[in-house]
């Protein structure tokens, strides 16, 4: 326990440092891409019907007009994306909820598919979107994985997330992902563990229903993750957050799903090969479009504005809607590649020295040592593996990366002034042709 909270205390001051953005006082457009290559397409919809007093992603209460605003700029966005030379083979659609407005996604969904030789598609939606006769539209628009963000089983905790009333219970969100089940190639279902009043007893019935029940194809587990923004509401409405019990809960997850699931991550299982929860695993580099969306290209760090209607304005008027950036130092950069790729459980030796050589290792000499010494890797020769200890370790420091992430977002809402109308804003800063 020490140890967790000393590597804690280390990731939260890491992590709050490689999350700061600077401000951008001026336009750009989107970066060029690299020539002959294909790239990851993170879509985000920041619109919801209910939102979850936990989640600190950028979202805000649906209104159609508003949204089919939002849409129309972010089809301009992936034609300016286009434009620059991006080719997409792999789209992940996050939120928000994106299927909050079916007949707006289906017509993005289309336009990627048009300019890019798109190969899968995932899309994230919630449970109620499983009681609609819609959903084969959204297989035939080529999404072959759902993922739906069901988080928890038990009515009580359902309640206390604000859930319960929008989604209904256990036994309606069971009856949705049976009937949903078989319809995509990867049905994924998006829980949490370590909830303030969740018992081991109820996250045992919620592995139990979600393999024997229903059999659902991957299960990602996310330990709870709080943000400045959601403190309040989460001690509010679930209670005190901490994390005494997340190590026990975690074990008790690997432990019910040994022989049946296999990690693809530090908290995804599935029962065959699939669709990773987390696109930043295996892509070196991905584009995000959509407001708050953020992209990692050739070690720059990029995020678009949180203001939906400044988004709007800037993607109207020819430009992208990035607003903030940071560049990683070539250190940086060897540790973000060494995080993920070890968050997707090993680590290719040769794939990391052909791109930076021996001084991967001499570099990020610290990390090994301290990783080594822990018993969370391990070097089978070929590559650097997680041990089961290292399992946790990771998604510690995951949790800690996400925390970081979203305290960001927070930051970045304070820059909002208020939902106006484009034409009730000040004139935008001029452009710079330098880049």
């Amino acid at each position: 326990m020490l140890t967790e909270r000393l590597l804690t205390a280390l990731l939260r001051r890491e992590s709050a440092r490689q999350a700061r953005l600077d401000n951008l006082q001026r336009l750009i457009s989107v970066p060029t891409a690299a020539p002959d290559r294909t790239y990851m397409l993170y879509l985000h919809v920041p619109f919801c019907e209910v939102l979850c007093p936990f989640c600190s992603f950028h979202r805000v209460q649906y209104h159609e007009s508003k949204a089919r605003r939002y849409f129309d700029a972010l089809r301009k966005e992936i034609r300016l994306a286009h434009e620059a030379g991006y080719r997409f083979d792999e789209v992940y659609v996050g939120g928000g909820t994106p299927t909050v407005d079916l007949d707006q996604l289906l017509e993005t969904l289309a336009l990627v598919r048009d300019l890019s030789p798109v190969r899968t598609i995932s899309v994230e939606t919630n449970p109620d979107d499983l009681h609609d006769d819609r959903l084969p539209a959204l297989r035939s628009a080529g999404v072959d994985r759902l993922s739906v963000g069901v988080q928890s089983l038990d009515d009580n905790l359902l309640r206390e997330m604000e859930r319960f009333e929008k989604y209904g219970g256990a036994e309606k969100i069971l009856g949705g992902l049976e009937k949903t089940a078989g319809l995509f190639d990867t049905l994924n279902v998006d829980m949490i563990f370590n909830l303030p009043h969740q018992t081991v007893d109820s996250l045992r019935n919620d592995i139990e229903r979600l393999t024997r029940d229903v059999g659902v194809d991957q299960i990602s587990w996310y330990p709870l993750m709080g943000a400045g923004s959601t403190k309040i509401a989460m001690r509010k409405n679930m209670g005190r957050v901490t994390y005494d019990r997340e190590h026990a809960f975690y074990n008790e997850i690997l432990d019910r799903l040994s022989g049946s699931y296999e990690p693809v991550s530090a908290w995804c299982f599935s029962r065959r090969p699939g669709s990773l929860d987390e696109y930043v695993v295996d892509r070196d580099d991905y584009i995000g479009l959509g407001s708050g969306a953020m992209s990692y290209l050739n070690g720059v760090v990029y995020a678009a504005s949180f203001s939906i209607n400044r988004y709007i304005r800037l993607v109207n008027a020819g430009h992208s809607g990035i607003t903030r950036e940071h560049r990683f130092s070539p250190r940086d950069q060897m540790r973000y590649y060494f995080l993920m790729r070890l968050f997707g459980l090993s680590l290719d030796k040769q794939a990391a020295e052909s791109r930076w050589g021996r001084r991967f290792r001499r570099t990020l000499w610290p990390e090994f040592t301290l990783f080594t010494a822990l018993g969370a890797i391990e070097d089978d020769g070929k590559c650097w593996r997680l041990t089961r200890k290292g399992m946790y370790f990771w998604v510690l420091m995951m949790r800690e990366f996400f925390i970081a992430v979203s305290n960001f977002r927070d930051l970045m809402r304070i820059g909002i002034r208020s939902e106006l109308d484009p034409e009730d804003l000040p004139p935008l800063p001029v452009s710079d042709d330098r880049r």
